[in-house]
């Protein structure tokens, strides 16, 4: 690395509060470069005039190990913000900055990455049209996802938002898909719970975890969804493969950057956000696409998650961040606490890409379904205040609720695709529809008992006639 020491790229620090330091005496520089104060390093992101047009640069300073005071001089690299990426990256633990705090592996700096490098071009890119199989069953037939697409999954606290995204992870092993798990303030404990959950069922050896706890500051935050976004871009243009990233949660990245903002002492919008956090939102998710074949054909798919307060969709974050994907999976909570897990509202949830990212065979199966739940929503308003129903009234109702019943799946357990096509073609048959409600869940646990090749060879039906 050289550092070019002269008059024109050196200024002092204005003021320090948190991490975040505005400096001043800079002839010029530009977001994302990198200086050093003593022995600390940070890293520039905002520029502005004052009163007197002088330049203020905005920055946020890393490993602050040593003490640093007003006035000290501080020298820039001639040198944009870079981290060091290569194979060892991939099943191990890493912080904010791109350090390894655990891996299995040797640790052979093979690349560099440049944080604000430029995203894939339109021309570089082609339509979403690989599925991305979640092991959800909810999700695969109703809201299917493609490989390049952006999923956002929005809902109240503790409504299984985490848990479709390690869903997703889990039904990944033994698949040329990489993934890359982000959890941005959240508790060290909810951390190691994750982490564990996914060493028990051996499925750590292609994740990626990049920790930014709630106890870091909001510095540490705010910079690591940027540093997990270009670590699942370098698996996509370097590798070649498609590549899944899941940011936990971008409201607390919106928080932290907007306590970086109101530390550097400028003016704030709505909800005291900055006015730039639809920019810096876009920038961070505008990397998740599918490459064509001439660029490698890898692709990056993004779960970032927004947490609602009372199942407010209206909210500034949420909407900007509505906006930028190309879809949504709302989770209610209504439908959590009644036991319908995972609480996917099928009127809210919505996906862009559509059918174009879904196997033909789940297609057929599944076109009419959704159909069927949102008409499920106004047949039980309707039933409440009917004195007596029709017979197709309540032959509709008692199908509703027996797909609904076989939607239903419990966390860490993703459905293979040969099983999600034999549960969703039970529905259509005779032999469903004379079993109670209650006994569903029972047919559906000894129907995942029979081994995969036997679903394949025999029809759903006669496997459903010997279970019951």
């Amino acid at each position: 690395m050289v550092i070019i020491k002269n008059s024109f790229r050196s200024g002092v620090i204005l003021s320090l509060s948190s991490g975040v330091v505005a400096l001043q005496g800079f002839l010029f520089a530009w977001v994302g470069e990198l200086f050093r104060v003593t022995f600390n390093l940070g890293l520039v992101v905002n520029l502005y005039r004052d009163r007197c047009l002088n330049i203020i640069v905005g920055a946020l300073l890393f490993n602050l190990e040593f003490t640093i005071s007003i006035g000290i001089r501080v020298e820039a690299y001639c040198l944009l913000a870079t981290i060091i990426l290569g194979s060892m990256s991939i099943g191990s633990i890493l912080d904010s900055l791109g350090n390894f705090i655990l891996t299995s592996h040797r640790i052979d700096a093979q690349y560099r990455w440049i944080i604000e490098s430029a995203a894939p071009s339109i021309i570089s890119r082609m339509s979403v049209f690989e599925p991305l199989e979640t092991g959800i069953i909810s999700v695969d037939s109703l809201i299917p996802i493609g490989r390049g697409q952006r999923e956002l999954l929005v809902g109240d606290k503790q409504t299984g938002k985490t848990s479709i995204g390690i869903d997703s992870i889990l039904n990944q092993k033994y698949g040329l898909l990489l993934c890359v798990y982000i959890p941005i303030g959240q508790k060290a404990s909810s951390i190691i719970e994750v982490f564990l959950s996914l060493v028990i069922r051996d499925a750590s050896f292609y994740v990626s975890l990049l920790v930014a706890a709630a106890s870091l500051s909001a510095v540490y935050q705010f910079i690591s969804g940027y540093t997990g976004s270009f670590l699942s871009e370098f698996f996509m243009l370097s590798f070649e493969i498609p590549s899944f990233l899941m940011l936990d949660d971008l409201s607390k990245h919106a928080v932290a950057y907007r306590e970086i903002y109101l530390l550097l002492r400028c003016p704030p919008g709505r909800e005291a956000y900055p006015g730039e956090i639809f920019f810096v939102h876009s920038r961070l998710l505008e990397r998740s696409s599918k490459l064509s074949t001439i660029f490698g054909g890898g692709s990056c798919t993004s779960f970032p998650v927004i947490e609602t307060l009372a199942g407010d969709v209206s909210a500034y974050i949420t909407t900007n961040v509505i906006s930028i994907t190309d879809g949504q999976l709302f989770l209610s909570l209504e439908l959590f606490l009644s036991g319908v897990k995972p609480g996917i509202d099928v009127g809210l949830s919505v996906t862009r890409v559509g059918s174009a990212a879904q196997w033909n065979g789940m297609k057929i199966l599944s076109g009419l379904y959704k159909l069927e739940l949102a008409q499920l929503v106004e047949l039980q308003t309707f039933s409440q205040f009917a004195a007596e129903l029709g017979i197709e009234t309540i032959y509709r109702l008692a199908r509703g609720y027996i797909l609904l019943e076989m939607l239903k799946q419990c966390n860490g357990s993703p459905i293979k695709l040969p099983q999600q096509l034999g549960i969703l073609s039970l529905c259509n048959q005779d032999i469903v529809r004379t079993i109670n409600v209650d006994h569903v869940q029972a047919l559906l646990q000894s129907y995942y008992s029979v081994p995969q090749w036997v679903i394949i060879i025999v029809p759903s039906r006669i496997v459903s006639t010997v279970l019951i």
